[in-house]
């Protein structure tokens, strides 16, 4: 494992990552809004967090595992937002 001030280094941009999807959660979730939301687009950020994350994992690398494991769930909550207004569009 990295010293602990590398790994510091990583969690703190771990922490800036999630913050900056804070902006789209609310725009799904409070706002109730999902135009201009690409779940192709999300569907492949997904794919190479997970990535990023058996990388971390591969590495051993303690920022790099938390960080994506919750950028992934910050993507699963847009990703399950947009899904359940656009189902809810389509049944109206």
């Amino acid at each position: 494992m990295a010293e602990m001030w590398i790994e510091s280094i990583g969690l703190f941009a771990g922490i800036l990552g999630i913050a900056a999807w804070i902006p789209q959660i609310r725009e799904v979730w409070v706002n109730k809004r999902h135009d201009g939301i690409s779940l192709t687009t999300f569907s492949v950020v997904t794919i190479a967090l997970g990535l990023w994350l058996l990388y971390g994992i591969l590495i051993d690398s303690v920022s790099m595992i938390i960080a994506n494991i919750m950028t992934l769930s910050v993507i699963f909550a847009v990703i399950l937002g947009v899904v359940r207004l656009r189902r809810a569009e389509a049944n109206q």
